[in-house]
């Protein structure tokens, strides 16, 4: 009953395009709600067929179900908890539940989550991702279920909506409050280089040394994943340097807190040897031991506008370029402190 009432609409277009790939309507109509039954090739060619005839399902409110679709490369981190509640609030709000899937890398979702979102056919998608497949761009659409990127992992196509933040500034911010405690010896622990997130913060760590006049040293530039396990290794690789840091700016709370462990194992006191600045402001950050120095990306409020976005983008035309950075602020707590020992400073 369903599938007559989502087709009817049209139902020319879906006859042609049953006649054009010489199939019944009711497997058209399978290919369209992402049900079994079609073999691999039929749903490739009905898919082509559908895109080539331009068509855009009119879909009423009543023919998706009233839940929110989150999809994570990983979800098993205090940075996911913290998108989940934003969405989950926003859904709440609206009547709506919250469906939480893990697919793919960083990069995109696995080929085969499309099939299950189709015939889940939420009222939006929420993805936390770089960029989406031209070809799930199209089934979502022709199926007119919006989708919104939240912190993408790299640069989305122009046609795709996304939330994010303002990292280069976190970056600067950062990096400034250390060179104005006196630190010049100050490294970072970056994010993976394919992300885009950790190539800004990067960016501003070094405009922040370039207006203070501070020396690049390369050998205080190491990256790794955003992991805790990243920033005991690569912290400790810093703390062993013949001439080591006296500041560490870790481009998440959990390199922070990784490399407390590491200055723990070597003996170096925080904030007394060794300043140290997170990002993100999780909540863990807080309960740290110091309390974590941090830039608040504001996790949560980037998952409820995402919410929004996607909630809107089911009555309104959506228009290329929809981006929206929010800003990022300095939260400083007790693992920074200024640098006044002339020997630490040398």
């Amino acid at each position: 009953m369903s599938g007559e009432a989502t087709t009817r609409p049209s139902r020319t277009t879906l006859s042609r395009v049953a006649a054009d790939a010489s199939v019944s309507i009711s497997t058209v109509s399978k290919v369209l709600n992402g049900r079994a039954g079609v073999s691999d090739a039929t749903r490739s060619r009905v898919e082509e067929l559908l895109r080539d005839h331009g068509y855009n399902r009119r879909t009423s409110p009543e023919a998706t179900v009233p839940l929110i679709e989150l999809v994570f490369s990983e979800i098993d981190s205090a940075w996911a908890i913290e998108i989940i509640a934003g969405v989950e609030r926003i859904a709440r709000e609206n009547g709506m539940s919250v469906v939480l899937t893990e697919s793919g890398d960083r990069h995109s979702p696995s080929p085969d989550w499309i099939d299950g979102v189709l015939r889940r056919r939420p009222a939006g998608v929420i993805l936390i991702f770089s960029d989406l497949s031209v070809d799930h761009k199209h089934r979502l659409r022709t199926r007119n279920i919006p989708f919104v990127i939240v912190d993408p992992a790299g640069d989305p196509a122009p046609d795709v909506p996304a939330i994010g933040s303002a990292n280069w500034s976190g970056g600067f911010l950062a990096t400034r409050h250390l060179i104005e405690l006196g630190h010049t010896r100050i490294a970072i622990i970056t994010g993976p280089d394919d992300m885009m997130c950790s190539t800004a913060r990067l960016s501003g760590y070094r405009a922040a040394l370039d207006a203070a006049g501070i020396e690049h040293r390369p050998e205080y530039v190491v990256g790794g994943g955003f992991h805790h396990e990243d920033g005991v290794v690569r912290g400790g690789e810093l703390l062993d340097l013949p001439t080591p840091p006296t500041a560490i700016f870790a481009s998440s709370d959990l390199h922070a807190l990784g490399v407390y462990e590491a200055a723990r194992a070597r003996g170096v006191s925080i904030p007394d040897e060794l300043s140290v600045v997170g990002y993100d402001d999780l909540k863990i950050a807080k309960w740290a031991g110091p309390p974590l120095t941090t830039v608040r990306q504001p996790l949560t409020e980037m998952a409820e506008e995402a919410t929004r976005l996607v909630l809107r983008l089911r009555h309104e035309r959506q228009d290329d370029n929809l981006r929206l950075d929010l800003a990022t602020r300095l939260v400083v707590r007790n693992s920074t402190r200024a640098l006044t020992d002339v020997r630490l400073a040398s």
